[in-house]
């Protein structure tokens, strides 16, 4: 095999370690932080990426000492840990520099002895003034967090020529004019370029795959356009229902602005962009947002004919939504939504694009479909070729993730019987070695000060009028219906009209 360049060979190997930090995590004692959080941190030290002057200074309401967080998380990460047995001693080394204080979102007294708390810690570890505060609590707290954390100073870094960051988990915001208050926040005591809005979506190695599969390959991207597509589904289904303290939150929020306002609008744009000068994080995001500015929601009577919403019933061993924890009896909250959109520029108008999303359905996958053309007129036409079917993109996100594509061969034999064929790359097979979690991606990205893999405010506040437009006619109208479909099903029936043809349904996953 050929050898990289000594020079080439030295920078590839070479991992791209973190600066030391003190990490400021408000709602470390949360079920997202014992999950996702602490356990990337934990992989990052593994791996030998995570600075080892890096300390974790936890914020939390809970009476706990710093001795019984570090008990829980280390459970966590054990019970989280699969079949990979946890090395304690890189836990033991980690969970020293984890510390816990307590103090209240909105009690900006306690911020001040926060503030000298996290200066104290970065000179006992030699962090260099280096800060980054995620924000990791419910969202109703967001902005009393941010406000107090520039009220005590604590947003200006600790040193010359060091950073302070800020680090936001979704939502952001319930609607545009909420989303554009927080902002707001956010821009009075940190520049955007210091400010890491998290949509875990964009961490998946999958997801970062997008931008490679289109423009490092000169095959795929020139038939991505109208000329060619006929439409474009999305599919994020989920099997579980509200497991958890989630039932209370999500009934105030619904699956429209929990996942479709977000993940799968990221999804969308990342699929349909223009090409970017470079892969820059600026450039991309600006592509970003001309795409978000260009799509077409439903509005006023549309909204009935172009979205489907749906809520679960008992069924497959679980209860019905309206009797999960937190959830109201009468609850009219979608736990299914699904969307017809429309792109209005040259590459992409008369394209449908298609997005649904559920709880409780047949199983947890995700997937982009790109449905093609057939063409018009050709040689195979005849009643031999029958079961023909359009040629097919299929970037398979979870489970088994990877891209198929799907056109026609010949079956053996003496007459042209053409049968769907698909040829697969699995990404487990190609590459050796697991995919890392979305978070450990994104933790590093942050610490480091890399911003492509996260929302800038613009895209949240275009994403928002996307979705704004459909919420409120669904609350003012009731249309439409809110159907009810049975758990372990594949959603509403009615979700197939959207696709305009009684014999076209969504792709399966």
């Amino acid at each position: 095999m050929a050898q990289l360049t000594p020079g080439l060979d030295a920078a590839v190997a070479e991992p791209p370690k973190s600066p030391p930090c003190v990490i400021v995590l408000f709602g470390i004692t949360g079920d997202l932080a014992a999950r996702k959080i602490v356990p990337a941190l934990y992989n990052l030290a593994r791996q030998g990426l995570l600075d080892e002057r890096t300390a974790v200074l936890g914020v939390g309401r809970r009476e706990i000492t710093s001795e019984q967080l570090r008990q829980r998380l280390g459970e966590a990460l054990r019970a989280g840990s699969g079949k990979r047995p946890v090395d304690e001693k890189v836990w033991s080394d980690l969970s020293e520099r984890i510390e816990y204080v307590i103090a209240h979102a909105d009690r900006a007294d306690q911020y001040d002895e926060l503030a000298e708390r996290v200066a104290e810690l970065d000179a006992d570890i030699g962090a260099g003034g280096n800060r980054l505060h995620y924000v990791a609590t419910s969202p109703e707290a967001f902005d009393a967090v941010v406000e107090n954390i520039g009220q005590a100073g604590m947003h200006r870094p600790g040193a010359e020529g060091a950073f302070a960051r800020l680090v936001v988990e979704k939502p952001f915001g319930s609607d545009l004019s909420s989303a554009q208050a927080l902002n707001a926040t956010i821009a009075e005591r940190f520049d955007e370029r210091d400010v890491f809005r998290i949509d875990h979506y964009l961490g998946k190695e999958t997801v970062q795959n997008i931008l490679v599969l289109r423009f490092a390959n000169a095959v795929f991207d020139p038939l991505l356009n109208n000329r060619f597509v006929e439409r474009v589904e999305i599919t994020t289904a989920e099997g579980e229902g509200m497991e958890g303290r989630r039932g209370r939150y999500y009934d105030r929020t619904g699956a429209l602005r929990d996942m479709v306002q977000n993940h799968m609008l990221q999804l969308l744009a990342l699929v349909t962009m223009e090409r970017p000068e470079c892969i820059g994080c600026e450039p991309v995001r600006d592509r970003k947002v001309e795409l978000l500015r260009a799509v077409r929601p439903p509005t006023g009577q549309d909204v009935a004919a172009r979205t489907v919403r749906g809520q679960y019933e008992a069924g497959d061993g679980a209860c019905d939504y309206r009797e999960e924890e937190g959830v109201a009896p009468d609850s009219q909250t979608e736990t299914y939504a699904a969307v017809r959109l429309g792109i209005d520029n040259d590459r992409w108008r008369g394209v449908g694009f298609y997005l649904r999303t559920g709880k409780r359905l047949a199983r947890k996958a995700a997937h982009i479909v790109v449905v093609f053309r057939r063409e018009a007129s050709g040689p195979f036409t005849d009643e031999a070729c029958d079961l023909r079917s359009p040629n097919r993109l299929v970037i398979r996100l979870y489970p088994d993730e990877g891209i198929s594509l799907v056109f026609d061969a010949k079956v053996p034999g003496m007459r042209p019987l053409l049968r769907p064929v698909r040829m697969d790359f699995p990404y487990e097979a190609a590459f050796d070695g697991g995919s890392p979690e979305a978070y450990e991606h994104l933790l590093l990205d942050a610490l480091r000060g890399e911003p492509l893999s996260f929302i800038r405010s613009d895209e949240v506040e275009a994403a928002w009028r996307i979705i704004d437009p459909i919420k409120i006619q669904w609350n003012k109208t009731g249309l439409p219906t809110l159907n009810r479909y049975a758990s372990g099903s594949w959603g509403p029936a009615e979700s197939d009209g959207l696709l305009g043809d009684a014999y076209t349904h969504w792709q399966s996953p």
